[in-house]
């Protein structure tokens, strides 16, 4: 049965597919005509941002992206490779899938997270553990509780399902989200270094498979709809969100690994964002070689697919792998084991082209590397201006009166909707499933055990995006400085990050500007801790009609425990002296106890001392070497009251309570709840008190005895005696009575 026929490829027609005149003009220059339909929208989809990065990788490049003990520098291959010795390497990503969300809650997270998935098991290692971060409108917006529970329902399911704990993460309420929440997915894997696999196509005549599921029109375009601002017309552009399916999922990740091990492989790659498209040029175009394929060999699962919807679709859990000739039986004899589907769809050639042809006839023939990143694909440095606020933001007085009643403070401080637990969330999520997860989610990071060895991985996301809002740079550098301080509180060496940049429209000013500026503050956080950049996501166009989001960097990062003593957050038992280590600089700006008392975000943000928080680090991974802690958290959100309550009751099994009294002078809101980076609340035997102190010393930090652990009340000296019954009811409870509709 014969297709329509297809559209006249116009300027017009150009522009609707996202293209400026310009890069039309360059296409048509690349092919030295004009392009076919199908080829439109293959350049379409290869050069919106989602997949081409034209409007950052300028300032990406500037990121360390190699050193420390990575493997393979950022961008070469799907994700990210450290190496954490025995002959072992990690893996590990973060992407996001916002726009999906925004329209779809259930679908676009579940897809989220499978396709993170796959980018980690295409690399030859097994998946050991998940974790997201999520922000959310505020509570008071009417869809919030929709999108929370739908974007909480995907993820759980499609992990719970696929047998990958998810064990960690960060979740967030601001009014700037409440027309475009943000999902970003991790996940983290493990494989040997000799079982490692390569997104690459070489060797002419080898032939070229599709594994996994049919091929259906939903997806099509998702990558450049994931290039635009969100607008009352999204919600028509649900065909544009994936529908996965984790049990399919399951079969395809043990195939794709016992494929790997066979040794007849030369390359594979996830089927992601535009598809069957992105995964032929890509890989052709990193071997230096051609693909050719035939449409009507791809399994399609809705009858009278065009060229331009298979090239287009998204339809999940499929890989593009290319065998060596001669091993067919191997790739056929694999899938049948698991039941899976897998058709040769073409072959590697010496031409340089992606050519797409259907029932013999030719729709495309493009130079490969004109299609990606790194090759032809345009590249644009934004016009950049700082914001209009920024400068009133950063110098605003704030000139409030000291706190009258710090014990109601704390009370409110507790109960707000970005410090309460977030136990609503991750009960959903199979966190234990394994066996290997020693430190669970709540805490400063997670601790999952790498089986078959002595080692541990440390795992967090982090961004607070309100800072980043207020001062990208420094904003920027406190996301980093706080990911690797969460790693080294459970006693960890942070190795290196993974980032999803949340951001606005690029073409606005002040939007690149943010972005050049939180660029600019990572990358100095990162050399300054040896922490390099292994790869990640850009999301731009995190806007809706009403404003962008607030910038959000979200640093992914994992560390390395070489004995299996992670430290938790919580206070242990009772008689242990508490301990402040590092800096104390009393600042309030952009502290949530200084949000409420002005009315708005305001104040010069607390910028990290990156040489001090290099030396705590140090600080607190040998001390968990030489077992000296029974606790560490790290003070952050809420400062330290709230960090001090936290400490008391966020183990769901033990509850201490504890006596301390305040170091320092000046003003007792400042003491109380300033959130200046670079300190971490301790807990430790008093027989080791000599010991840590020298330990301080030895690595130039201060380290004050605050107190004791006992007792069922969190008493401040002089200023506050609040009963922890009371305060773990209102940290433990809000998120769950409001989910309920009971606030």
């Amino acid at each position: 049965m014969s297709h329509a026929p297809e559209p006249a490829v116009t300027p017009e027609l150009a522009q609707e597919h996202g293209l400026s005149p310009a890069e039309f003009q360059m296409i048509q220059d690349y092919l030295g005509r004009m392009p076919s339909w199908t080829e439109l929208g293959i350049y379409s989809v290869m050069w919106s941002e989602h997949c081409s990065y034209k409007n950052s990788i300028a300032q990406l490049k500037t990121l360390p992206r190699d050193g420390g003990r990575l493997l393979v520098a950022a961008g070469e291959e799907n994700a990210g490779l450290v190496d954490i010795g025995e002959g072992l390497a990690v893996a590990f990503k973060i992407e996001s899938h916002n726009h999906p969300s925004a329209v779809e809650p259930y679908q676009g997270a579940a897809t989220g997270v499978g396709g993170i998935m796959r980018d980690i098991f295409t690399m030859g290692a097994r998946p050991i553990c998940s974790l997201n971060s999520l922000r959310f409108p505020s509570l008071s917006h009417e869809s919030t509780r929709w999108l929370v529970d739908g974007i909480v329902r995907g993820i759980g399911d499609y992990g719970n399902c696929l047998g990958i704990p998810t064990v960690g993460g960060e979740a967030a309420f601001e009014a700037c989200y409440n027309g475009n929440p943000l999902v970003n997915a991790m996940t983290v894997g493990i494989v040997k270094h000799e079982h490692t696999a390569s997104a690459t196509a070489e060797g002419t005549g080898n032939p070229v498979f599709l594994m996994g599921a049919s091929t259906g029109r939903d997806g099509i375009h998702g990558a450049t709809f994931a290039s635009e601002e969100l607008s009352e017309e999204s919600e028509e552009k649900r065909s544009n969100v994936q529908v996965g399916d984790p049990f399919m999922e399951k079969l395809l990740l043990e195939a794709t690994l016992e494929l790997i091990g066979t040794g007849d492989l030369v390359g594979i790659q996830d089927m992601g964002a535009a598809g069957i498209t992105c995964s032929c040029s890509e890989m052709s175009a990193k071997g230096e070689s051609g693909i050719r394929i035939h449409i009507e060999k791809v399994p399609q699962r809705e009858p009278r697919m065009s060229a331009y919807e298979v090239c287009l679709s998204e339809s999940q859990e499929r890989m593009l792998v290319v065998m060596k000739k001669g091993t067919e039986a191997s790739i056929r004899r694999v899938c049948e084991k698991w039941d899976i589907h897998c058709e040769q769809i073409g072959e590697v050639t010496d031409t340089g082209l992606f050519e797409v042809y259907h029932n013999g006839e030719l729709k495309s023939a493009i130079p490969a590397d004109s299609l990606v990143l790194g090759g032809g694909a345009p590249v644009y440095i934004r016009e950049s201006r700082e914001p209009a606020y920024y400068r009133e933001l950063k110098t605003a007085a704030l000139d409030f009166a000291d706190v009258e009643d710090p014990a109601a403070e704390l009370k409110r401080l507790v109960g707000h909707p970005n410090i309460v637990s977030r136990r609503w969330i991750y009960r959903q999520y199979d966190h234990m499933i394994g066996a290997a997860t020693t430190l669970r989610p709540g805490g400063d990071a997670a601790v999952v055990r790498v089986l078959g060895s002595h080692k541990s991985l440390a795992v967090c996301t982090d961004c607070n995006s309100r800072l980043v809002y207020l001062d990208p740079r420094a904003g920027a550098r406190a996301a980093v400085a706080e990911a690797a301080r969460n790693i080294a509180c459970s006693g960890a060496r942070p190795l290196a990050i993974t980032n999803c940049l949340n951001f606005g429209n690029p073409m606005d000013p002040e939007i690149y500007w943010q972005f050049q500026e939180a660029i600019a503050g990572m990358g100095e956080a990162c050399r300054a801790f040896d922490t390099p950049v292994t790869g990640g996501n850009v999301s731009f166009y995190n806007e809706s009609p009403e404003s962008a989001v607030h910038p959000t960097p979200v640093i992914g990062m994992v560390g390395l425990l070489e004995h299996d003593r992670p430290v938790p957050s919580a206070f242990r038992r009772a008689g242990d002296t508490i301990w402040l280590l590092g800096i104390s600089r009393s600042e309030l700006g952009g502290s949530l106890y200084a949000e409420h008392r002005l009315g708005r975000l305001a104040g010069a943000v607390p910028d990290p001392d990156l040489e001090a928080e290099g030396r705590l680090q140090d600080f607190l991974v040998e001390a968990a070497e030489k077992s000296l802690l029974q606790s560490a958290h790290d003070i952050s959100e809420g400062g330290l009251a709230v960090c001090l309550a936290e400490a008391c009751f966020c183990d769901p099994d033990t509850r201490v309570g504890a006596r301390v009294t305040l170091p320092g002078e000046g003003r007792l809101d400042a003491r109380l709840f300033a959130e200046t980076p670079g300190q971490v609340l301790l807990s430790a035997d008093p027989a080791h008190a000599e010991t840590l102190q020298a330990l301080a010393v030895k690595h130039e930090l201060p380290l004050v005895a605050l107190g004791v652990t006992g007792g069922e009340s969190l008493r401040i000296t002089d200023v506050l005696d609040l009963p922890l019954a009371g305060l773990a009811e209102t940290w433990w409870g809000s998120l769950d009575h409001w989910m309920d509709g009971e606030r």
